[in-house]
This record gives C-alpha cells, sequence and structure tokens, in this order.
C-alpha cells in the first residue's frame, strides 16, 4: 500500500465556466488512486486564483465546503499564471505533500495521464513531464507556431522539452531546489529541465477547451517567448553583436569601393544607395536597442526584489 500524498495544483482565471466540472474530475480520479492505493486519502486539490474578475474565488469557497480536498489561494490582483504556479508550489515546499502536480483549469490536459505519472514518481522519477503525443486538435497555424517556439527555444540555447507546457509531476526533493531559484521573472518550462534530476515523460492527447477562451493568445505567446529566451540566453545580444560586425565590414568594403570609384572618375548621386543604407541601419540599430533594453529591463525588475505575487486570502 502506497501513503504519498499530492497535490494537484491548478491557476485559475476567470474560470467560472468550468472550475466545477473540473473539480468534480479531480475529486473522482483521487477517489479512484485512493481505491487503488497509490496515494493517500489526504491528497487535496490547490485553485490558485489569479486575480480572476468573475466568480471563480466564490465558487473555489463553495467547492470547499463541498469537498474537504478542495484548497485555495487568492491573489490580491492578477498577476500572471506562471507566479501562480509558483505560488501554488512554494504553498506546498516543505509540507507532508509528496508530489506535486500542476495543470491548467480548464483540463484540456488529460487528467488521467496524473495517474501514469504517480506510477513514475513511485518508481524513483522526480520530475514527469506531461507530453502532448499528437497535436491534432490545432489548428495548422498553431501547430506551426509551436513547433516554431520549440525550434527558436532550442536554437537560442534553452533546453525545453518539445510539446510539454505546464502539466508535470515533481517531488519534494525537486521542489526544493526549485525554492533557490528567486529570480523575479521565471520561465518553467526551462528551469525544471535544468535542474535535471531523473526523468519521466507520458504522453497523452489534448481536448478541446469546453468553455471561456484561452488565457494565451498569439499576442501573449509571443511576450512568453521572448521571456522565455531573455531568461535563459544571451544568444540575442551576441547577435546583435556580431550583426554590427558584419555590418562595420561592409561598410569599410562599400568605401573601398566608393573611394576606388572616384579615382577612376566613375562618380554618380547614390540616391536610392544612400536611403536604402540609411533605413537598413536605422532598423538594425534600433532593434539593437530594443534587445539590449529587454535585458536592462529584467535587470531594472531584478534587482527592486519586490515579491512575484501577494496573496490575499487562503482556504486551508
Amino acid at each position: 500500500m502506497n501513503w504519498q500524498k499530492i497535490s494537484i495544483i491548478l491557476p485559475a482565471y476567470n474560470e467560472e465556466p468550468v472550475i466545477e466540472k473540473t473539480t468534480m474530475i479531480l475529486n473522482d480520479l483521487i477517489e479512484e488512486m485512493v481505491k487503488d492505493g497509490l496515494i493517500s486519502v489526504d491528497s487535496h486539490i490547490l485553485y490558485v486564483n489569479d486575480g480572476s474578475q468573475d466568480q471563480t474565488w466564490a465558487l473555489i469557497q463553495q467547492l470547499h465546503e463541498k469537498f474537504n480536498r478542495v484548497q485555495g489561494i487568492r491573489f490580491s490582483r492578477n498577476f500572471g499564471h506562471q507566479n501562480a504556479l509558483i505560488a501554488g508550489m512554494e504553498y506546498v515546499t516543505g509540507t507532508d505533500i509528496d508530489y506535486a502536480i500542476t495543470i491548467d483549469a480548464d483540463l484540456q490536459d488529460d487528467p488521467h495521464a496524473i495517474v501514469e505519472m504517480v506510477k513514475q514518481a513511485q518508481d524513483g522519477k522526480n520530475i514527469v513531464y506531461g507530453v502532448r503525443g499528437d497535436r491534432t486538435t490545432d489548428t495548422a497555424f498553431k501547430r506551426w507556431t509551436a513547433e516554431s517556439f520549440y525550434k527558436i527555444m532550442n536554437w537560442f540555447g534553452v533546453q525545453t522539452i518539445p510539446n510539454h507546457a505546464d502539466f508535470r509531476l515533481i517531488d519534494q526533493k525537486v521542489l526544493a531546489i526549485f525554492s533557490e531559484y528567486t529570480e523575479r521573472e521565471m520561465f518553467l518550462r526551462g528551469i525544471f529541465p535544468l535542474i535535471g534530476m531523473n526523468e519521466g515523460q507520458v504522453f497523452y492527447s489534448r481536448a478541446e477547451r469546453e468553455a471561456g477562451e484561452t488565457k494565451y493568445p498569439l499576442s501573449k505567446m509571443l511576450q512568453f517567448a521572448v521571456s522565455g529566451i531573455t531568461s535563459f540566453s544571451v544568444a540575442p545580444i551576441t547577435f546583435v553583436r556580431n550583426t554590427g560586425i558584419v555590418m562595420f565590414i561592409i561598410s569599410c568594403l562599400a568605401t573601398l569601393y566608393v573611394f576606388i570609384g572616384a579615382l577612376l572618375g566613375h562618380t554618380s548621386l547614390g540616391w536610392p544607395t544612400i536611403m536604402l543604407s540609411v533605413w537598413a541601419l536605422g532598423g538594425l540599430q534600433l532593434v539593437a536597442i530594443g534587445i539590449i533594453g529587454e535585458y536592462i529591463g529584467k535587470i531594472f525588475m531584478e534587482v527592486k526584489h519586490r515579491p512575484r505575487y501577494i496573496v490575499s486570502e487562503v482556504i486551508e
């Protein structure tokens, strides 16, 4: 008989349409796992309400009254999906919880994969990643952007697990190591592969979202990708430096070409060439300043040491 306790951590932002059904599914799943001797009856469901504007928190309170294993953390305002995950993991770090499992509240990720995750953890895995076995439910554009995301991240030297989002199991050993990462802006999909340890993977098919709307539109995904790259890699700055060197060499060759042409008497007004050069160099300079500014902005945020989130209420 295994008596490991699990905590299923769900960030929740405006999840009023799905949160009751999600709780029912997860509660039934825990009951089944308890009957099968996989986990302890004291295992719980932990919602992190990320400043929802609807009735999400009120429903969490009601669900706590109905299901004793439902717990909740309420942010004072919206601090973001990643910070909600961090808050949940920090909440259970150093407690009697053996495994923390993070999953989105819409349950597009298959919750039944948790059973295999727990089994792998009991066999010695410290981290078990939930990985999508296929992307058939995505549009062609979504598949293309997702594949490009992982390729670009790996190209910039950020180690990620392809087709893995934030559906994972981690044990207390990993939670303790994770607590030593104190930077303000976390890119969790890069942090855990960086930790290493004994890793496993569980493959599953992702379902369509039953209600509500995605919290990660294209604009937010682009911001997420930029944040991940600049959090883990200085490759963009290196690229800017190398581009500057190449442009300097080209300008030297162009100067030599003009000088030789002048000596041979081949002169022209060259208005189009000048304008193209001005626009090209001006654009490169703005891009370079923007990239460097992104890093300076991260330094600015880090040195202030402000809290990642503020908790206004806890349901235990």
